[in-house]
């Protein structure tokens, strides 16, 4: 007779405890607490891009921090560690926010003063311009996380430099392009500006960014990869302070005396009825003390009114001129048949001729807004006019015995446009400017080293004659020779030394880079691809071993 089985007590469940009435789960406090800390954290990275972009801004003139064009793009790598691809694109806008709501904020200036915008209108265009801004490097970090390997020397030294550099690059042009505040411009002054010969200011972008990306991975890497980092980190500024040796150009023709003149008529003077007079008066005299010197060079709209309405003026300044054996350059606004207005630069040398400028200032010089808000600006009485840009491609200055590359104001920015000038003969560059629209702000610092950078580009001097400055004479490696003081009436008096040869960046202009960046970005991208499948193959095989055990 079979046992029967012996019952097993049933062990007694005992009820859970509740918690009393207004207390917190357990589990939900614990939740609640990681919510905060991941919360805080967010934050806490947040803040740091946007220190980090402002800190960016001061890398530039006038402050000239320039090592903080290093320190800043490796913070952003190393924030971006570890990032879903939301955080990381979080942390790049506000990194550009930084970047851009300090370094533009001058903009403000001309929209508010001379533009005679309300304070609300000229904040609101000054962030939108802001925010698209950010939006170029919030697209940045998204693409970082996204193609990139998370860690290693492939992201460091190889995928984010390269990813960054076309990012800056392609802001440089994307719909008219905003390429201020290009890391490469913050180096006129230090060994890696002997770059800008051979691979223009985003070729010493590419190397900052290169350095940024080493001391992400000195502090982070292991073994070779740091000693890779500190090659990298070291081994441009050496190659600079050699490069800085190697003369690209060579003189061409006598020595070009030069005389620049400012008139520094404040702008909110300036466009009223009643000093129109005085201030033709105050440039004539200018003139008269400059005649003599071969080349003239008045600033950007010197008078107010446009050449056809001061036509005998303009013929007294001429014969004055040509008695003396000078040639003038003159900034001046013009009308066409069609009554369109152009930002110009007229010449009276041999002949009289016009360049018109190419590159206009948006929300300056014309508004990029849909055509019922500029109705509305002009119902609210504020300014909608737009200039008319000039072709791309328009001949070249001969004045002073020599072939002029011209540009007007903010068009010196765009590097590769003076590029075509170059290659067509262009001995010296001339830059007339006025910006004295923005008052006392940082532009005018900011604006004269981007200036500078294209002198050091072309390895040919650059006159450059400002309202109320910055005037200055640029020697071909980017040196300042002479420039006038700020803020008064002056006539800056010197020489500069016509130039011809073509560097590497006058006969490439950024391809190489461009392309170098590309491949860059590429190999990393494919590194991850080629990790990520391998990964899957691992995992398949495991797949399969266990499924085998499992028989």
């Amino acid at each position: 007779m079979a046992a029967s089985p012996q019952l097993k007590p049933q062990p007694q469940l005992q009820p859970q405890a509740q918690p009393a009435l207004g207390s917190e789960h357990p589990a939900s406090a614990v939740r609640s607490r990681s919510s905060g800390r991941a919360g805080a954290l967010a934050a806490a990275r947040a803040l740091m891009a946007l220190a980090g972009g402002a800190a960016l801004a001061c890398a530039f003139a006038p402050l000239q921090l320039w090592p903080l064009a290093i320190l800043a793009p490796a913070l952003q790598i190393w924030l971006w560690e570890g990032a879903t691809p939301r955080e990381a694109a979080w942390s790049g806008f506000c990194f550009g926010v930084g970047t851009f709501g300090l370094g533009i904020c001058w903009l403000f200036v001309s929209i508010h003063g001379p533009g005679l915008a309300p304070i609300w209108l000229a904040a609101a265009l000054v962030a939108a311009l802001v925010g698209i801004m950010a939006l170029y490097q919030a697209l940045l970090g998204y693409l970082a996380v996204r193609l990139l390997p998370a860690t290693g020397a492939w992201r460091w030294l190889v995928g984010v430099p390269g990813l960054w550099l076309l990012v800056e690059w392609w802001r440089g042009w994307f719909l008219s392009g905003f390429p201020w505040l290009s890391l490469g411009y913050s180096q006129t002054d230090t060994p890696l500006a002997a770059f800008a010969p051979v691979l223009g200011v985003y070729g010493i972008s590419a190397l900052l960014l290169l350095g940024g990306g080493a001391l992400v991975a000195l502090v982070r890497g292991r073994g070779y990869t740091r000693v890779w980092a500190a090659a990298l980190l070291a081994v441009p500024w050496a190659a600079g302070a050699g490069l800085g040796r190697v003369t690209w150009t060579h003189p061409v023709g006598p020595p070009v005396s030069v005389a620049v003149l400012q008139g520094a008529v404040p702008e909110d003077l300036k466009w009223q009825a009643e000093n129109v007079g005085p201030t033709e008066a105050l440039y004539a005299r200018l003139e008269q003390q400059a005649l003599g010197a071969k080349l003239i060079v008045w600033p950007e709209s010197a008078l107010t009114e446009p050449a056809s309405d001061v036509v005998q003026y303009l013929g007294q300044i001429y014969s004055r001129a040509r008695m003396h054996g000078s040639d003038v350059i003159m900034g001046i606004l013009r009308i066409d048949e069609a009554d369109r207005w152009y930002d110009s630069i007229m010449t009276l040398a041999g002949q009289v001729s016009f360049y018109d400028k190419h590159h206009l200032v948006p929300f300056a010089e014309y508004f990029p807004v849909p055509s019922f808000i500029r109705s509305w600006l002009r119902l609210m009485n504020l300014p909608s006019s737009d200039f008319t840009p000039g072709p791309a491609i328009q001949p070249l200055i001969h004045a002073g015995g020599t072939l002029l590359a011209p540009s007007v104001c903010y068009e010196d920015a765009f590097g590769s446009a003076a590029l075509p000038a170059l290659r067509r003969g262009a001995a010296v560059l001339v830059n007339v400017t006025n910006d004295a629209w923005f008052g006392h702000s940082w532009v005018r610092y900011q604006h004269f080293q981007i200036a500078r950078m294209r002198a050091l580009e072309a390895a040919r001097p650059l006159i450059r004659a400002g309202n109320d400055g910055v005037s200055a004479l640029v020697g071909a490696r980017g040196q300042v020779l002479a420039q006038a003081p700020e803020f008064r009436p002056s006539v800056l008096r010197g020489s500069v030394q016509p130039r011809a040869g073509l560097p590497p960046f006058a006969l490439y202009g950024n391809y190489p880079i461009v392309v170098l960046g590309l491949l860059a970005a590429a190999l990393a991208a494919g590194r991850r691809l080629l990790a990520s499948a391998a990964a899957a193959r691992t995992r398949r095989g495991l797949s399969f071993g266990f499924s085998k055990a499992s028989e």
